[in-house]
């Protein structure tokens, strides 16, 4: 879920979801709100499925705690999202909400840790976010929890009807519509019935044709 360091890189303290603790400090127990409100990145969301839209307002409310480990962010996340329903393909929007809470350790803790206990899992270092000159990104969480508060199968309502498979037309216009369909089994023989139908109703006016003429010679 995390995105791994990001020691290799150094963060801009322009970034909007870049955020400084140089004022909370380090003492264990010491706590700091922020709230700001941002612009969605590009590719939030489920790609082709639903997301916040480029640029749209993104409204964050902050809790940071200062842990003997690093800074211990706690957070909401509000914005709208919007996306196409996978029965009728009519659009979706979705009001996003979304709870989160994120560690991001002080890299000397993170020494500290490593001799402690030498044996520590590699595994666990690449899930570890770590603070950078005093600064963090919260992208790469808002990402992952923004991707988890919204719906795989966006739909426009419980009881969307969908498209009608033969011609794609929306059921949700028209719940009566509907397709008379032949079972193949029986088209062929439907054929010959039709075919018989024509040839009978052909021979019926030969037969019409003989009387009248029979009649007309009898009257002459």
């Amino acid at each position: 879920m995390k995105a791994g360091t990001a020691l290799n890189t150094r963060l801009d303290h322009h970034n909007p979801l870049v955020f400084d603790t140089h004022e909370l400090g380090r003492r264990p127990g010491a706590m700091q709100r922020l709230s700001r409100e941002i612009s969605a990145p590009a590719d939030l969301g489920i790609a082709g499925v639903i997301g916040v839209p480029e640029g749209t307002p993104l409204r964050l409310k902050l809790r940071l705690e200062s842990v003997m480990e690093g800074v211990l962010v706690t957070g909401t996340v509000r914005g709208s999202a919007a996306g196409e329903c996978v029965r009728c393909l009519e659009a979706v929007e979705r009001e996003l909400k979304a709870d989160f809470q994120e560690m991001f350790s002080y890299p000397d803790a993170d020494d500290r840790s490593r001799s402690a206990e030498p044996a520590d899992d590699a595994e666990d270092d690449e899930d570890t976010l770590f603070l950078e000159d005093g600064l963090f990104d919260l992208e790469p969480v808002l990402r992952d929890v923004v991707v988890l508060a919204l719906p795989m199968q966006p739909v426009c309502r419980e009881d969307c009807l969908g498209l009608c498979p033969d011609c794609g037309l929306s059921l949700n216009d028209d719940p009566d519509h509907h397709h008379d369909a032949v079972d193949i089994r029986w088209a062929a023989l439907q054929g010959l019935v039709t075919d018989q139908g024509v040839e009978k109703d052909n021979m019926s006016g030969t037969a019409s044709d003989g009387v009248q003429g029979a009649a007309e010679k009898q009257e002459k």
